[in-house]
């Protein structure tokens, strides 16, 4: 085991060379920045799709005015919202790559990020849309094709804010531009100076499209998914979940590598499935709509609620394996932490205290469950009629609710859920229990330290005592009353982790540490690579441990704006979560530093 621990040790600095890589970041944060337009028209499908669950489960129609106007004005919205999201994430993408590259560019050049994503939304449809015309009420109109317009547009989107985005850097680096007076306002002369940038990046996925279109007679964004369906259409079955979730460099098998390494790995290895697990998505809902059987296991929630079930890992069971069936005082006291997060796929309580992360009792199921978990969901699939994932729902929603709610509300999926937790079990219990084993070792080793201390003392005690001198010590109100350094002062802290799950229990725990100490501190949670438009509000940032891995990025923009960086280690951030005073005192500490 400690051979594993030293050779995965070795490659971390490549685990991180891979999680900073921008053009992974952009995506990742582009399709964080598109998440309210994903969740919130899932809402209105839910909706739109009640008449038929209330149908099938409950066995009574809904009145006509809700099976009609209501479920039209649902799709409507959704149409509008996740129908376009290929739009959207092409801009969100440019502008967080945009964020990346200014970081990089020359003293004195910046690229225009609102400029670089207008371009970027207009290259994408260039390159997934297709135009022609039709008669509509004997007029010739122009119409076009809106099928690549969401999800299944996403790798066109990727393209075209890569492409824009380089275009824009090299012409700013080499100023071709548009030089106008210095008495023109600055707004207007920015709009002229991208004119050659934005034309250029036009001009090039137009050439792209104008090839694929002639060559090959389909759109850019249709050349794309036929070359890679054969590996998404093999991913889907046995052998490629499988190989998934044992190859290094791909899928879901990195996750819990990574997650071990203490590094977020899905910010690594999911960017390059996007397309898939979304498009996926839309398929399964399209084939449930149209009456068949929605058999497509790679979804997005499909690893949320299976695959990493309770968080990654598949950790839903091993707090309450900590609570009922292990001695050791540590594991039941991580085991009552915890559990209650877990459920709702924050984990890190977890992976830190327990610890799980660079622990080899834990290295062996922590990679096998997701495994074993994502292979029983595909046979519930092909085999026992449960429905593929149809819905983007939360990735923070408790597993066994939302893969009740994504298979359509299936009873099916709750039986798949008791078979999952079994399987859990029985994998990790001799792995929890051999640690167990050790801990419980250590514990008695201690206490019996302790018992010969406390002999001790009581032996020293019992000789002639020495008069010591007296010393004023601050009463208890003085004790906890707020830390000077902090009286008065405006404290703004941002605590920012992948995806505003585990920065919320520090955050919530330094709210709860004021309010007892009687000082004013805000603290917000957030994910990392949506703070860029708001950490300028604040005067502390704090990184949790999954994502300290870009600290030496991130320093780069809070000494330019003035900001203090902190990021404690694992442990050290679980023991401040539970500890609100103390993560008061910390934040205290590391500004008089």
């Amino acid at each position: 085991m400690e051979s594993i621990v030293k050779f995965l040790e070795k490659g971390q600095p490549y685990f991180d060379k891979v999680s900073k890589n921008i053009y992974l970041q952009a995506i990742k944060d582009g399709f964080l920045a598109a998440m309210p337009i994903i969740l919130s028209s899932s809402v209105f499908l839910l909706i739109s799709t009640l008449p038929g669950v209330v149908a099938t489960v409950g066995g009574f129609t809904l009145p006509d005015w809700w099976n009609v106007d209501v479920v039209n004005f649902c799709n409507k919205v959704y149409n509008f919202t996740m129908g376009v999201v290929g739009i959207m994430v092409a801009g969100t993408t440019a502008s967080a790559l945009t964020g990346s590259k200014n970081r990089r560019m020359p003293a004195g050049k910046a690229i225009n990020a609102t400029s670089t994503m207008v371009a970027a939304m207009c290259a994408m449809l260039i390159l997934a849309v297709t135009q022609t015309s039709a008669k509509i009420d004997g007029a010739d109109v122009s119409v076009f094709f809106t099928d690549n317009m969401g999800t299944k547009g996403l790798l066109s989107s990727f393209v075209a804010a890569f492409a824009t985005v380089n275009i824009y850097a090299f012409c700013i680096k080499r100023d071709i531009t548009i030089k106008l007076p210095k008495e023109v306002p600055g707004a207007i002369a920015q709009n002229f100076r991208d004119i050659f940038a934005f034309s250029f990046s036009i001009l090039f996925v137009a050439v792209i499209d104008v090839i694929c279109r002639t060559c090959l007679a389909v759109p850019f964004a249709n050349v794309i998914s036929t070359l890679v369906s054969p590996l998404f259409a093999a991913a889907d079955s046995y052998a490629g979940l499988a190989l998934i979730w044992f190859m290094i460099p791909l899928f879901w098998f990195m996750i819990p590598l990574f997650w071990f390494m203490g590094i977020h790995g899905p910010s690594v290895v999911k960017p390059a499935l996007n397309a898939a697990l979304f498009g996926n998505i839309t398929t399964n809902l399209a084939t449930l709509q149209a009456g068949g059987h929605p058999a497509l296991a790679l979804t997005e929630n499909f690893g949320n609620y299976i695959g990493e079930l309770g968080g990654t890992g598949a950790t839903f069971i091993v707090p309450i394996i900590f609570l009922l069936f292990m001695r050791s005082k540590q594991l039941k006291a991580v085991g009552k932490a915890s559990v209650v997060p877990v459920m709702f796929a924050v984990n890190e309580p977890l992976l830190f205290a327990a610890p799980i992360i660079l622990n080899p009792y834990f290295l062996i199921p922590f990679l096998f469950a997701p495994v074993a978990n994502v292979l029983i969901g595909k046979f519930f699939i092909d085999f026992l009629g449960m429905n593929g994932f149809i819905y983007a729902m939360p990735w923070a929603l408790p597993g066994p609710i939302g893969t009740f709610i994504d298979t359509n509300f299936q009873p099916i999926s709750l039986v798949l859920v008791v078979v999952l937790l079994v399987v859990d079990f029985l994998i990790y219990y001799p792995f929890c229990k051999a640690y167990d084993n050790v801990l419980c070792k250590q514990e008695a080793e201690t206490l019996a330290e302790e018992e010969a201390e406390e002999t001790k003392a009581v032996k020293t005690a019992a000789a002639p005592a020495v008069e010591a001198p007296v010393v004023e010590t601050a009463s208890a109100t003085e004790a906890s009353a707020a830390p000077s350094a902090l009286r008065g002062k405006d404290l703004r802290v941002l605590v920012l982790c992948a995806g505003a799950g585990t920065s919320a229990l520090l955050a919530n725990a330094l709210k709860e540490g004021a309010d007892e100490l009687g000082i004013d501190i805000t603290s917000n949670a957030g994910a990392y690579g949506s703070h860029y438009a708001i950490m300028d509000q604040y005067n502390v940032i704090v990184l949790a441990p999954q994502v300290r891995t870009y600290y030496n990025e991130m320093k780069a923009d809070t000494d330019r704006l003035g900001i203090t960086l902190l990021s404690p280690k694992g442990k050290q951030y679980i023991d401040l979560t539970k500890d609100p005073k103390g993560a008061v005192a910390w934040i205290e500490e590391n500004l008089e530093a």
